[in-house]
């Protein structure tokens, strides 16, 4: 195997493997930070190299938009987890680039690909770029409004390392099934089995964000409560 292929798939596991680790493990625990850490570090790994195969090796724009997108979402997921609050550095507009250059290339591809015979550019429909295309340009409008608000802090925050680290996650697993099924058993990719991962990380995320959603309203009402005691203990 090719050294590249073989460190990628490497990467790929590793990344998967501390990915969902690092879901079950409490959040904020320091087995949460470790397997957060070794994910972060495998998919920048697994990201780089899936990017340097689909441009140089085996020329596919794809794949290069998924790689690219998928970089975006654990950089900035990462980003978030680490950054100070109410706080736009260059890295902020850093990202905002490379999400729009995303868009933009994958817009492209997919008119490419919709005014060709088959429908299709290197095997993908148009559909398939225009719909990471539009996912990428709802994160760029997201890193827009974050930009111009000056940041993000508390809840906001921690919305947005969920969110989009769980995304980089949900990526990866789409490239291993469906996307590498014929690593899998024929027998196996017949059943619905190999989904139960992608349901199961849909599942996660859509919790995590209600209780942080949750968290956000509970915080919001004390706050008003203990305003309204002050004004009342400033009027008696």
């Amino acid at each position: 195997m090719n050294p590249v292929l073989f460190v990628h798939a490497c990467a790929a596991t590793i990344s998967l493997l501390a990915g969902y680790l690092s879901i079950v493990f409490r959040k904020g625990s320091s087995l949460h930070r470790i397997s957060g850490s070794i994910f972060f570090g495998a998919m920048l790994v697994m990201c780089t190299t899936a990017a340097w195969v689909a441009t140089f090796m085996r020329p596919n724009p794809g794949n290069v938009m998924g790689s690219f997108l998928t970089l975006y979402l654990v950089l900035t997921g990462w980003q978030a987890s680490k950054r100070r609050d109410n706080a736009v550095s260059a890295f902020d507009w850093f990202a905002l680039a490379l999400g729009i250059s995303v868009a933009v290339a994958g817009w492209r591809w997919g008119f490419q690909a919709a005014s060709s015979p088959t429908g299709q550019l290197s095997k993908y429909p148009a559909g398939l770029f225009f719909t990471f295309a539009s996912i990428m340009l709802l994160f760029a409008a997201s890193d827009i409004r974050m930009i111009v608000r000056g940041g993000v802090a508390g809840s906001r925050r921690i919305a947005r390392h969920l969110w989009r680290i769980s995304m980089s996650l949900l990526m990866t697993t789409i490239s291993l099934f469906p996307g590498n099924g014929r690593f899998f058993p024929l027998w196996l990719r017949k059943t619905n089995l190999l989904y139960i991962p992608h349901v199961l990380l849909i599942g996660a995320m859509v919790f995590w964000m209600y209780r942080v959603r949750a968290r956000k309203r509970v915080r919001h009402d004390k706050v008003i409560e203990e305003k309204a005691e002050a004004t009342a203990l400033r009027a008696a």
